[in-house]
């Protein structure tokens, strides 16, 4: 299937870009947490709030495993690569590119990481939340797109030409 699936750290751009590359390829755009939040009637912090971290990354990656699109640019969040059931169908379905970018973009560019629902573990920090992902954003990657001091357009050209969108 003709998809793009967007990986990366949470505040990494998933859905900005997204939307833009979905624009430029006349793609449909689908972020996978509001779908979460669609078939569960509950925003990512309340999962996580009820079902604890575990929890939630189930439900993440039932709702990951079973997407079904076509020309579609998908974003997903940033926890999806925990589980590898969600990521051999992204794979499936579609080219995974991991927007990456430093630590000290994603800590500058993020705001309270439970109001946003990051799945952090209890006394995890940031930097061990970074160094923990980022080998699994490497691992699952088709292509890796350097995000650091990029205007959206510069990212949206250069997935253009990495993705043969």
């Amino acid at each position: 299937m003709n998809n793009i699936i967007l990986i990366g750290m949470p505040g990494a751009g998933k859905s900005t870009v997204g939307v833009v590359l979905a624009k430029k390829l006349g793609y449909r755009f689908l972020d996978s947490d509001l779908v979460i939040q669609d078939r569960t009637g509950k925003v990512l912090h309340d999962i996580i709030a009820e079902k604890g971290i575990e929890g939630f990354l189930q439900v993440e990656e039932d709702v990951n495993a079973s997407l079904e699109c076509d020309q579609t640019v998908i974003a997903t969040g940033g926890s999806v690569i925990y589980r590898a059931k969600a990521m051999e169908h992204l794979k499936q379905i579609g080219q995974v590119v991991y927007l990456k970018l430093s630590y000290e973009a994603v800590a500058e560019r993020l705001g309270d990481l439970q109001e946003r629902g990051v799945a952090l573990k209890k006394d995890q920090t940031l930097m061990d939340l970074y160094e923990e992902r980022v080998p699994l954003y490497e691992k699952y990657a088709d292509v890796t797109v350097d995000c650091e001091e990029k205007m959206i357009r510069e990212i949206v050209a250069e997935l253009v030409q990495k993705t043969n969108g």
